[in-house]
């Protein structure tokens, strides 16, 4: 069983797992720090511009990202070997949130996905309360951060 899946099994017994602190760079240059975000829900989206969940996805995320500023949202391109050509895809689909270009560095933090699309959500403590491979929309992702955070792991 991978660490991650433990987490999860933990959490969802337990509470809401501790994560692992991150310090992801998007393509801007900015700093995304899990413990900087303490009080905001953290959404964390895996994806690659060859999947087709994950392109049909973006627009949604991003609908989500513009209607919910309160929330951090945080998208993780894994298929870079041409980071330009990447940025350019992304803009292009419509990811108007920041975009971090995965490397051993961002996997070395993050963990590696068995899936994609893959989302991760931090409750405000930083607790990772989901992690599921498959494609979320709006609604999904209304529904796992606008509820309260304390016991929510035990709705994985």
């Amino acid at each position: 069983m991978g660490r991650t899946t433990a987490a999860v099994l933990l959490a969802a017994v337990f509470g809401a797992a501790p994560a692992a602190a991150f310090d992801l760079v998007d393509t801007q240059g900015r700093h995304h720090r899990l413990d900087d975000l303490k009080g905001r829900w953290v959404v964390v989206n895996f994806w690659a511009t060859w999947c087709v969940p994950c392109i049909q996805e973006i627009p949604e995320v991003a609908a989500f990202a513009r209607a919910h500023r309160e929330v951090a949202i945080v998208g993780v391109a894994t298929d870079v070997e041409d980071a330009d050509k990447v940025k350019r895809f992304a803009a292009k689909v419509g990811h108007d949130y920041p975009l971090v270009l995965s490397n051993h560095k961002v996997e070395k933090a993050l963990g590696h996905v068995k899936a994609l699309p893959t989302t991760r959500i931090y409750d405000p403590k930083g607790a990772l309360v989901y992690d599921k491979p498959g494609r979320v929309d709006r609604k999904i992702l209304e529904g796992l951060t606008q509820r309260p955070a304390p016991n929510a792991a035990a709705k994985l």
